[in-house]
């Protein structure tokens, strides 16, 4: 099944839902959003990660930020803070770069590593749209923290058998999303 562009999820949404519930609808339901010191301090964080402007190349790494993805057949869209491609002997053909690349997608969060799911949630759906865009595997990825400021390295397989293991995949889609069905799909 694939998905209108008017009927996809907000990307952030998968974290905001896994997170708190409650905090998802407020934020995509009611539309209501307040921002206080840490919320503004991450804001400030996610500019500089979102800002197309500050893409760069240092040799065999490409760094390209605010990177907008979607999934028709997820139904999901968003944007991925930095995806990095490393020149490889594997990987995807890059405009204006030559060689292959491989695409290795960050998410940068403000505070420290969770005890839930809900970033890694959000950092394997940025990975399964990049996959489906791009038409390759992405074998690995990473979360930012802020506050240790250090990365925390995932593979996509710890990810989908962690975060989606088959007697949890309906809990990620949101209450009044139901047309979308089961999310992950499978």
């Amino acid at each position: 099944m694939e998905y209108r562009h008017d009927d996809l999820l907000q990307l952030s949404g998968i974290q905001h839902f896994a997170f708190c519930r409650r905090q998802w609808a407020l934020i995509h339901i009611e539309k209501l959003w307040a921002d206080n010191y840490q919320t503004a301090d991450g804001a400030l964080m996610h500019d500089k990660a979102h800002d197309p402007e500050l893409n760069e190349s240092r040799g065999d790494l490409c760094i390209m930020r605010g990177v907008n993805v979607s999934s028709a057949r997820l139904g999901i869209s968003g944007q991925c803070d930095v995806v990095e491609f490393m020149r490889g002997e594997d990987g995807i053909s890059l405009s204006g770069k030559e060689g292959l690349w491989k695409p290795y997608p960050v998410e940068y969060k403000r505070g420290e590593s969770k005890t839930n799911d809900c970033d890694m949630l959000q950092l394997c759906a940025q990975a399964m749209c990049l996959e489906e865009m791009l038409c390759c595997s992405i074998p690995e990825g990473a979360l930012y923290y802020g506050q240790p400021r250090r990365r925390q390295r995932f593979t996509s397989v710890f990810i989908r058998l962690h975060a989606f293991p088959p007697d949890r995949k309906s809990e990620y889609r949101p209450p009044g999303s139901s047309a979308h069905g089961r999310w992950p799909p499978g």
